[in-house]
């Protein structure tokens, strides 16, 4: 069995939710997991912060991040096990994070040891 990250993508990252919206959301996220840890499929995840985070770029150069120019953030990720992609995608199609207009969640196997499976 592999290992999918499945990455929370944001089309607009400088829209903000209301903090009601934020507790239900986070609530249903919490209520997915326990779903998915129940299964024995669920390995870990985190939301990530946009406060004080920074892009470092060619040659060292840092700058405040991640907004600068693009449209679309990273607002988090989880790591479920599954044989395929697809079964990967399946589980994914429950997210929450998917009630947000534009949003979508990215699946990517991750490679242990260089790619190899």
């Amino acid at each position: 069995m592999n290992e999918y990250m499945l990455i929370f993508r944001h089309q607009d990252g400088l829209k903000v939710a209301s903090p009601e919206q934020l507790q239900m959301w986070m609530k249903q996220t919490r209520d997915w997991m326990d779903r998915v840890a129940a299964t024995g499929q669920l390995v870990g995840g985190n939301g990530l912060a946009f406060d004080d985070a920074k892009v470092v770029w060619h040659k060292g150069v840092v700058t405040d991040g991640p907004f600068g120019e693009i449209k679309e953030t990273l607002g988090g990720y989880v790591i479920v096990k599954a044989v395929s992609s697809a079964e990967a995608a399946e589980i994914a199609k429950d997210l929450p994070v998917l009630q947000g207009d534009g949003n979508s969640i990215e699946v990517r196997r991750i490679a242990h040891g260089g790619g190899a499976k």
